[in-house]
């Protein structure tokens, strides 16, 4: 879940620096479907019982998209992207607890809430952020209710499908076949110049996306879903320390903090599950 926690930090910085962020979305997940379809021969096709999952599914990540597409439109990478993340585990716990029948300790909750506290306060790093425009708030709020929706979605057909890596391989053709396609039309005017500037990042994201997710869809086949998002958004840590170490941002002393509130939280968490 570290690795995937980085490789989503990596392709979410991809899509924030892109010019056209939902063509970059769009032809990120083709490059990706077009790497699972070379692969689909190789796995079993998931149980009859998983397919409504996955359509389900391929909905929900629409509506993350564009909410999340709208987010990095008009708010800072640093105030949408660990708010919408943070608040995901929390809503998955509660959801997961109603619709999916998974227990948790009230000290594995605690855990999970000190760890998202930690991933969105470094919303907070600059002040309040609903002094000014409040439209980056509900855009990531609502961000994390379609990341609540389709990981629910995934973490239950998974458990379906027999076959983790059937469905995972099914899931990005589907996406791709769907999502890409459709944005790729939209934007045909531009599809071919925009591919070849960023061709390299394109594939690279790509894979890295594929990676990062399919990482959490297999964890999420034997593991409760509200810890694996816990672990999963430790992505907006690494995200904001980078932006701190390598980059030279200010804040770093904050970011820190946050970081290490987000350990004891995990830690918290592990050590009573």
């Amino acid at each position: 879940m570290l690795a995937a926690a980085f490789l989503h930090a990596a392709w979410n910085a991809f899509i924030k620096a892109g010019d056209d962020k939902l063509l970059s979305l769009a032809l990120m997940h083709g490059c990706s479907g077009i790497i699972c379809l070379c692969l689909l021969p190789f796995v079993p096709i998931p149980n009859p019982a998983a397919w409504p999952y996955l359509g389900l599914s391929l909905i929900l990540h629409w509506g993350y998209y564009g909410f999340l597409i709208s987010g990095y439109r008009v708010g800072d990478f640093g105030l949408v992207y660990p708010l919408a993340r943070g608040s995901a585990p929390l809503l998955i716990a509660g959801f997961g607890i109603l619709l999916a029948g998974e227990t948790l300790s009230l000290t594995v909750l605690a855990g999970i809430s000190l760890a998202c506290v930690g991933i969105v306060s470094l919303s907070f790093e600059n002040g309040l952020p609903w002094r000014g425009n409040r439209k980056p708030i509900l855009f990531a709020i609502g961000t994390a209710i379609w990341i609540s929706g389709y990981t629910l979605a995934d973490g239950l057909g998974v458990r379906e499908a027999e076959s983790r890596l059937g469905y995972i391989i099914w899931l990005f053709v589907l996406e791709a076949a769907t999502f890409g396609i459709f944005v790729s039309l939209i934007r045909r005017h531009t599809v071919k110049d925009y591919y070849l500037t960023h061709w390299r990042g394109l594939w690279i994201s790509g894979m890295v996306a594929a990676l990062a997710y399919g990482l959490v869809i297999y964890a999420m086949s034997t593991n409760t879903m509200a810890m694996i998002s816990a672990l999963r958004e430790t992505s907006v840590i690494i995200a904001v320390l980078i932006g701190g170490l390598m980059l030279k941002e200010r804040h770093m002393l904050y970011r820190m903090c946050a970081a290490v509130m987000v350990v004891v939280g995990i830690t918290i968490m592990n050590l009573t599950s």
